[in-house]
């Protein structure tokens, strides 16, 4: 079986760690066809630090280059090269958010699902090690009944240190800020576990019409699940620190800083499952394992990467919070 032809379109911090881990991969199974930003400083660390990957001239040349096309470029221009790739018959594995128009958002999904694209949306969690622990110590019983979630969020600054090279719109309410890009992750996990998310209430502080959010406060509920969130900037040492934490009336669980599934014991202690480890080191192996749903994905054969359908759920609810 020949190898996924895999294209890049954007050569952020995102698309330079896709890369990074489809150079890595097996060969066979996946293929870099070559990568397009229209930054030329882009491209010139591209040559720089992967020399035999191909620069490509345009989106367009990307798309005709590959089976399959990772989107990574900023919000704004997902769809029209998410629509691009689907018409010429090329899989789809994009960034998130899928748009920063909600309506734009649903009619592209509403084509996509009515036209059986092969599209998925980058969420890692759906290959997570640590998110396999947790499930498992919950359908072990670790829990008993879940009666509350909480998800919490904070950062030193926003956006993120390694950021800086995308801070031109990450900065800004109109594409960036931390609900969209680490929020949503976590409102991911959560509808996948417990079911469709409805916003009760919510508030989002901004410092000025132009810059994005730099505190949020909401009320959902995961199916029957009453769900808190929480997320500010200013308020740690920490680049980028999480939780979400699931109470039952059993126990606890939580995922802390993206990879560390941890269990309550009796004394209130908070204990790492025995092979966790940190999401420097943890991430390389997760993206493999999105790697290889993306090969399945391009193939036609079954694997659980985030729907559009799951992703425009997201997006619905992080928009709203963002709103009025």
């Amino acid at each position: 079986m020949a190898p996924v032809a895999l294209s890049i379109i954007g050569f952020g911090i995102m698309g330079e760690r896709l890369l990074g881990a489809a150079m890595a991969h097996d060969p066979h199974a996946i293929r870099v066809a070559g990568v397009w930003d229209p930054s030329p400083q882009a491209l010139g660390r591209l040559e720089r630090t992967f020399p035999a990957v191909p620069g490509l001239a345009s989106a367009e040349a990307a798309i005709e280059a590959a089976n399959c096309v990772y989107i990574a470029s900023p919000p704004s221009t997902h769809l029209e090269h998410a629509r691009r790739a689907l018409e010429g018959n090329r899989a789809v594995f994009c960034e998130k958010p899928l748009a920063v128009d909600r309506a734009a958002a649903r009619a592209f999904v509403a084509v996509a699902e009515a036209a059986r694209g092969r599209a998925a949306v980058n969420f890692p969690f759906a290959s997570s090690f640590a998110v396999e622990q947790l499930k498992a110590w919950i359908d072990q019983g670790a829990t008993g009944m879940p009666r509350a979630l909480t998800i919490e969020v904070a950062f030193a600054q926003w956006p993120r240190p390694w950021q800086h090279d995308a801070a031109a719109w990450l900065a800004r309410r109109a594409q960036g800020g931390f609900t969209r890009e680490v929020v949503s992750h976590f409102l991911f996990l959560t509808r996948r576990l417990f079911g469709p998310l409805v916003l009760d209430a919510h508030r989002a502080d901004y410092p000025n019409a132009d810059a994005s959010e730099r505190a949020i406060e909401a009320r959902l509920r995961a199916g029957a699940l009453p769900v808190t969130l929480s997320g500010r900037v200013g308020v740690t040492d920490k680049p980028d620190h999480n939780t979400w934490t699931l109470e039952g009336d059993a126990g606890a669980v939580r995922l802390c800083d993206w990879s560390l599934a941890e269990r309550r014991g009796a004394d209130g202690a908070w204990r790492p499952a025995p092979d966790a480890l940190p999401n420097e080191k943890i991430r390389p192996l997760v993206l493999r394992r999105q790697l290889d749903k993306v090969a399945r994905l391009t193939r036609g054969e079954p694997q659980n990467l985030a729907t559009l359908g799951e992703a425009l759920e997201v997006q619905e609810i992080v928009e709203a919070m963002l709103g009025p």
